[in-house]
């Protein structure tokens, strides 16, 4: 179920909704909220990792620097 909602665009974000809602065939609502939902569920992910990151941290829960060199042999291998 939906529930109806105002939101302030300046103009040309607008003709940009309205553009992209006509090449999907979508109505502008439709994007705007999928738009909505998705900005939520990235920023809802971003801060329950940046807490849990926070929490490991203070128990001092810390990468070795073994840990630390074997990642950063991992990620550097193929980029030479």
């Amino acid at each position: 179920m939906s529930e109806v909602i105002t939101i302030r665009v300046d103009r040309k974000t607008r003709s940009r909704l309205e553009k992209l809602a006509k090449a999907m065939d979508r109505t502008k609502s439709y994007v705007a909220a999928e738009a909505i939902r998705a900005y939520v569920d990235l920023n809802e992910w971003q801060i329950a990792e940046i807490k849990t990151a926070l929490k490991e941290a203070a128990a001092g829960d810390f990468a070795s620097e073994e840990e630390v060199r074997a990642a950063t042999e991992k990620w550097t291998r193929g980029a030479g």
